[in-house]
This record gives C-alpha cells, structure tokens and sequence, in this order.
C-alpha cells in the first residue's frame, strides 16, 4: 500500500481551531456599543447555565435568542461578530426555559462549525467566571469587566485574566509505526496519542520528551510541531507534535498509562476496521495526528 508523504499536506486543518467569529475585543469596553448591540433585535444571545446551553430539538444547533426574550441580571459575555451579527452570551445560575439544554461535550461532532466556535468560546469563560470569583492576592471579589473577559478585584483593584492550560499532545513514531497508548478506565480496546501538561518553565518540545518518557519509558527526539486545539474541559490549549523515537522498548508507569502498543498503518486500518482498536472521535486533535500519520481518514471513533 502507498502511502501519501507524512505529515499528510492540509493535516492542520483541526477541529475548534478554525476562526469562525471576530472577537473585536476593542468594543469590550466599548459601553455605549455594548449596550446598543445588546438592545439590538439582530443579536444573538445564548444563555448559559453552568457549561450547559440551549439546543435545537435535533440537538444540532444552538438555540440563540434575542436580549428581550431573556430575564434581567446574570453576567453578559460579548463573543463578537460573525457577519455584522453581535453574539453575547448569558451566564445565569439556572435554565431558562423547559426546552433541550446540553453540554459543550455532548454537543461536539453535531454542530456546525459557527456554534461550535461560539460556545468554546462561551464554554472556556464560563469554567473561568466559575473558578475565579475572589482575588488570590487579597481576597477580594471579583468582578467582571471588559464585556466577561478580565476580573476586577474590588479591594485591591488587581486585574484577572482569563487563562489557558497548555498542554501537549503527541504521536511518537519510529518510521514503520507510531506508539499509541490507553488508560486503565477507558473501554476495552480506547487506545490514543500520549499527553500532559507543560510544566512551569518547561518549553513545549522538552514537554514532550518528558512526558513521553515518563509515561512510556521511550526516549524521543526531532519533535516537531503540528497544530494546536482549544479545548475548554474547563480551559486546556492543546499543542500537538509528531517525535521520533530514539528507543522502541516500552516500560508504561502503571499511572497515567496502563498500556502502550507500536502499531503499524496497516494494524492500525484493520484494527480500527474490525473494532479492536477504538480511536480518538474526529473532533479531537489526536485523531487529526492519528491520521496525518496514516495518510487519510480511518474507520472507528469514540
């Protein structure tokens, strides 16, 4: 079988890294437009209870709503412009209505690329606004600004701003094969690429060799970069890289990854074929790594 170069040309065309809003983060402390684009019948405004938001009845799309349909009070969060459009979200403590509400996990795969957008936006504020409510300096409160997107401490006047995880995420191969791994709570047959977090003062290539090394006992070399991925659960940027194996002898640290296996592209087709090996769904940037390697899609998903 021939395969097509690797990484596969186009391959950093990712899920949830695709732009699909302006975030015209000059109007967040544009008051006087803020208010009138949110009185604005045009503008469409999603609420969020929690990281739960309203659907369609077919649960492929949000149900946006115009500002009047809305109660007063809850923390108004600007998301931008898509198509001369303002997008607000909502935070509230409860639903709003009756009506089908789900989670940013549950949602993807079954969204358009615009509400996808949308609510990781909205989604990764919502875990911040949740987790950041006094000052770790003084603690004070904070309070919102800057249309949801800085904290204000009201004693001390310290500024908040939202953060994001990096993490990398990697699929380490040795010409012929690529090293894919599994944790002992997932289904039998889940396998993915390796992952953790970046430590501090730590670059995102020595990331990489430490956490494969840890988890794998296999040394790496040549990292390279491939593309990153927002992924709100609450607030990660994931960072991905191919690696070439220095050493192909496993030794799994029994914690974080309970098995580890080199497979080649053709074990890789058939397995995932016939359901023995389960891959990563198509909205994550393992997947896209998976089948960068490859050379093209394969059957099988989460």
């Amino acid at each position: 079988m021939t395969h097509p170069p690797f990484p596969a040309p186009g391959s950093t065309d990712i899920a949830l890294s695709v732009r699909t809003h302006e975030r015209v983060g000059e109007r967040r402390v544009d008051d006087a437009w803020l208010a009138e684009s949110w009185a604005d019948p045009a503008t469409r405004v999603v609420p969020v209870a929690g990281t739960r938001f309203p659907v369609t009845e077919a649960g492929d799309a949000v149900r946006w709503r115009a500002s009047a349909e809305l109660p007063d009070g809850g923390t108004r969060v600007l998301l931008g412009l898509r198509e001369g459009v303002a997008h607000f979200a909502l935070f509230l403590q409860e639903p709003t209505d009756e009506g089908p509400w789900t989670s940013l996990r549950a949602a993807l795969g079954r969204f358009a690329e615009p509400d996808v957008g949308f609510m990781v936006h909205a989604v990764a504020l919502a875990e911040w606004h949740a987790s950041h409510r006094f000052c770790p300096r003084c603690g004070g409160r904070l309070q919102p600004t800057a249309a949801g997107h800085v904290m204000v401490c009201d004693r001390s006047g310290h500024q908040q701003f939202p953060r994001s995880d990096p993490a990398v995420i990697m699929l380490v191969t040795d010409g012929e094969r690529a090293l894919l791994g599994r944790q002992e709570a997932w289904p039998e047959g889940r396998y993915s690429t390796l992952a953790g977090f970046v430590d501090p003062g730590e670059s995102l290539e020595e990331a990489v060799v430490r956490e494969v090394a840890e988890e794998t006992g296999v040394e790496v070399t040549d990292v390279t970069y491939f593309g990153n991925q927002p992924w709100p659960f609450p607030q990660s940027l994931m960072v991905g890289f191919f690696a070439r194996a220095l050493s192909t002898e496993i030794n799994v640290d029994q914690d974080e990854i309970s098995d580890a296996r080199w497979l080649t592209r053709e074990q890789v087709r058939r397995q995932a074929g016939a359901g023995t090996l389960v891959l990563p769904g198509g909205v994550s940037i393992s997947r896209s790594l998976v089948e960068a390697w490859y050379g093209g899609p394969l059957p099988g998903s989460w």
